[in-house]
């Protein structure tokens, strides 16, 4: 991943920019977790706005998700995945089933073509046809744009490919990063790098709802980690400590003072910043109540409540520029593609409703974007209960400056043969979709919207200088000014 300050990525460094907040078991010894508060920025905000990534961990099959609708393209996609017509049946849905949730785009798609979403996503249907959602077709990532034939090629200097393609940690990692796993600077981070000053508490903007995870490590900024319950408290400091509120005031008192020791000293200053910030979001999150309705029973839903809860509270504290992630596991569906996506789906369309929902009552919905990103798509072929690892896939970006009830990017052909017809050069086999669109320029339209300059884009995503142009733009448009 490129680095917008190099000289930021040393061990010295690392001690000089470690601010985040630990996690500790009941005692000795505080397992901290650490992360970076910088000074660099790029742009003064005076507005809020924020980016959150769902991500879709195990490679989500996009022709169910996003299926195709017309006739003549549903046909080819049922005889693909084993499916006896419009009946469905192998892992195709059957079409009748599509009926409540077909999507119908303000400017129709060219030569007919028709999309509905998996039948369990209702709400993002909805979300989609009132105009408060779209979907970016055939997206992943690219190092340059490729042709089946140049994809083909050996020249590996001048068509390059996305590093271990395929791979699930390599590719969730080029994801966030564009670089494989062991990258330690991600985009999202890159645009909490450019905004931390705008911030009354730059530790409070890049926020991760679900773990660790490279899409929010910036040169300075470095995510902040909350529970779906809110902040992680240190439970030495906040808590007795085998039962002895004595132990837990000398503990408390040992690992906040100040120290000649270099290593020491910088531990206790970040425990410090730890029980500070602690009670800092602790006291946002109490003045925030929602009368949305999330979900019950869904991992998906009860992070991006929270992420909600912390928007509630951002000028509590301090925050005019977040980026958060949050994230659902399970897509890896080998088999059993049929009966297990559906929950997927399910959790997906209400978790990701409500939260839209949310912030209209928080009055936020035009400052907030949502949108999904997955290790890769599937193949369209079947494997006979499932489909395999792919490239591209279908995304939805979900909010009030989103502009909706549109399809961007390109619609792919249906089919899965290896023959020179054009129907045939929009995949690398088994109908793995060879992306029309980078996730640098998904990347780049989302970032310009946050309030990243032009110039400041390539140090944010270090591939987009090798796209413009009518067929690559830098700015796909689905993001109003």
């Amino acid at each position: 991943m490129h680095l917008i300050q190099p000289d930021l990525h040393t061990r010295r460094a690392f001690l000089r920019r470690s601010t985040q907040l630990g996690l500790a078991g009941t005692a000795l010894p505080f397992a901290l977790n650490l992360a970076a508060m910088g000074e660099a920025a790029a742009f003064t905000a005076t507005d809020y706005k924020a980016l959150v990534c769902v991500f879709l961990y195990g490679g989500n099959d996009y022709a169910n998700t996003v299926v195709t609708y017309d006739d003549d393209s549903y046909n080819r996609y049922a005889a693909i995945r084993g499916g006896a017509g419009q009946a469905g049946g192998g892992i195709a849905i059957a079409k009748a089933a599509l009926a409540n949730t077909v999507l119908t785009p303000t400017v129709p798609l060219p030569g007919g073509r028709q999309y509905a979403l998996h039948p369990a996503m209702p709400g993002m249907a909805q979300l989609f046809n009132t105009g408060k959602a779209a979907v970016q077709l055939n997206v992943g990532p690219l190092v340059v744009p490729l042709t089946r034939a140049q994809y083909s090629s050996n020249n590996r200097a001048l068509y390059p490919l996305p590093p271990k393609l395929f791979s699930h940690n390599d590719q969730q990692s080029v994801w966030q990063s564009s670089s494989p796993e062991g990258s330690t600077v991600g985009w999202g981070g890159n645009l909490g790098d450019l905004a931390l000053s705008s911030n009354g508490n730059s530790l409070f903007t890049c926020i991760s709802v679900t773990g660790n995870a490279v899409f929010l490590s910036g040169d300075s900024a470095l995510s902040y980690q909350v529970s779906t319950g809110g902040a992680i408290a240190i439970n030495g400091v906040k808590n007795n400590v085998y039962g002895s509120s004595a132990v837990r005031g000398a503990l408390t008192a040992l690992i906040q003072q100040t120290s000649p020791q270099v290593l020491e000293n910088e531990y206790n200053r970040v425990t410090t910043r730890a029980v500070t910030a602690e009670s800092q979001i602790t006291s946002g999150l109490a003045g925030v109540t929602l009368g949305t309705a999330f979900p019950t029973s869904n991992s998906l839903a009860d992070q991006l409540k929270m992420v909600a809860r912390l928007i509630g509270a951002r000028s509590t504290l301090g925050s005019k520029r977040q980026v958060f992630m949050v994230s659902l596991g399970g897509f890896d569906l080998h088999d059993n593609l049929i009966a297990q996506q559906p929950n997927l789906m399910r959790r997906v369309s209400e978790a990701m409703t409500a939260f839209y929902d949310a912030t209209v009552e928080l009055g936020v919905a035009d400052k907030v974007t949502a949108f999904t990103a997955s290790d890769f798509g599937r193949t369209l072929s079947s494997n006979g209960d499932g489909s395999d690892h792919g490239w591209g896939s279908h995304h939805f970006m979900v909010g009030g400056a989103v502009k909706g009830r549109a399809f961007y990017g390109k619609a792919p052909p249906v089919s899965i043969t290896n023959t020179a017809d054009a129907n045939d050069q929009w995949h690398v086999g088994q109908g793995r979709l060879l992306p029309s669109t980078s996730v640098d320029q998904y990347a780049a339209t989302l970032a310009k919207w946050f309030g990243v300059s032009n110039t400041e884009l390539a140090g944010v995503l270090p591939n987009l200088s090798h796209f413009g142009g009518a067929d690559y733009p830098t700015d796909l448009g689905f993001m109003a000014a």
